[in-house]
């Protein structure tokens, strides 16, 4: 049987939901330790997931020669020092979204993890979800042709009662707002199909509530595979849906609208021709069925570690992922467009935040 590994979780918020997907592998994970400065959340967390330790106290959790992985699950703005704390104590490193504030924090990083024999996991759980796998599944079958376009929609509510919480809605805390916090995970799903991205014009504002960062975005973006697409971010539908839509020469893919979980199945693949629907058909039948969301990217991090393989989300996955995001602020500041990848010659490589933050 395959070791299992122990891992401390450090927050109490979206941890809940780290939480659960450990509790469905469990056979591979064991939690001994909950890290949280809210100890009403923490200690709850603690109960409900039976949990024996509870502390306040991160420092201790470093040199502890019982946990094998730390779980960051803390707001945006502690997760480069907390992460890279982690791998230079030995332990291999699971962190929330958004990774880290820069670029240049995630090169970094993957200078400190390529200095060590530890693995860092970004989380991007939404790929997991079967509609998306079933999609992959086509295109490495050859079923699906050339991609043309695709359009994707995160279309949110958040009122004013979200923004009570003291670090959202602040570039120094949140490091973004919708594009960055809300809208990635669907925009991850564009690179998890299509590869990277190649250029970028942005159109950005704050419509909806009363803070720092924006709450409504729209996207024009060139992938290097030479296929268009639109993306559409806001914090101010009253009906909240996801949609993802990708055209390609064969078939085109629609996924279903639920907000938070439009990975999953039923999407829709709808062929040019009978005969081509018959072979989409045929091959959807041979998919085999599996755990999605966190406990599915747990599972693959598990196998991963135990046969010292790269993590099924890299920090090169995240860092197209954030190379999106800061050509988007860069080209919303400047009106252009913004071709990528990000290099360290970009003006906004080492951080998107406005210069008024970055200063502090």
């Amino acid at each position: 049987m395959s070791r299992k590994l122990r891992v401390a979780v450090i927050g109490a918020g979206i941890a809940e939901r780290h939480l659960m997907g450990y509790q469905w592998n469990k056979a591979l994970f064991d939690v001994p330790v909950l890290c949280s400065l809210d100890e009403d959340r923490g200690r709850n967390l603690c109960q409900k997931f039976g949990i024996p330790e509870y502390t306040q106290d991160v420092e201790t959790l470093f040199g502890r020669d019982d946990i094998d992985v730390i779980d960051v699950c803390t707001p945006p703005h502690n997760h480069f020092e907390l992460s890279r704390r982690a791998i230079e104590a030995g332990k291999h490193v699971i962190c929330e979204k958004p990774l880290f504030g820069s670029i240049a924090d995630v090169d970094a990083m993957s200078e400190i993890v390529q200095r060590s024999d530890r693995k860092l996991m970004p989380i991007f759980q939404y790929r997991y979800g079967t509609g998306l796998q079933k999609l992959k599944l086509l295109i490495e079958e050859g079923l699906t042709g050339k991609p043309f376009m695709t359009t994707i929609e995160t279309h949110w509510w958040r009122g004013p009662a979200y923004y009570e919480v003291p670090w959202r809605g602040k570039w120094a805390t949140e490091l973004g707002g919708g594009l960055l916090g809300h809208a990635i995970h669907a925009h991850d799903m564009l690179n998890y199909v299509h590869g990277p991205c190649a250029e970028l014009f942005a159109y950005g504002a704050t419509l909806v509530n009363k803070i720092e960062v924006e709450d409504t975005m729209a996207l024009a973006v060139k992938m290097q595979n030479g296929s268009l697409a639109t993306l559409s971010m806001t914090l101010g539908s009253r009906k909240e849906i996801s949609r993802l839509r990708f055209c390609f020469h064969d078939l085109v893919a629609e996924s279903i609208l639920e907000p938070y979980t439009m990975g999953r199945d039923p999407w829709q693949f709808t062929a040019g021709t009978p005969e081509h629907q018959k072979r989409v058909d045929e091959a959807l039948s041979t998919y085999e069925n599996k755990e999605d969301g966190y406990t599915r990217q747990f599972e693959l991090f598990h196998e991963a570690i135990m046969a010292d393989a790269e993590p099924p989300v890299t920090l090169q996955d995240a860092r197209n992922s954030l190379e999106l995001v800061t050509a988007a602020y860069h080209s919303q500041r400047t009106g252009q467009p913004t071709p990528m990848p990000i290099e360290a010659d970009h003006p906004l490589y080492k951080s998107w935040l406005p210069d008024t933050e970055a200063a502090a």
